[in-house]
């Protein structure tokens, strides 16, 4: 869909948690839901 591979992905979610300080994927998800990113 946004025509980036996976590696790309995985990179772009692992700078995004070291800058919100947040240190699992749940937490990530949690953060999102709370913001607004996505619906739960």
């Amino acid at each position: 869909m946004l025509g980036i591979s996976t590696k790309s992905a995985e990179s772009h979610r692992a700078k995004i948690m070291e800058k919100l300080n947040i240190h699992d994927t749940a937490g990530l998800v949690r953060y999102a839901v709370r913001e607004g990113v996505i619906q739960p």
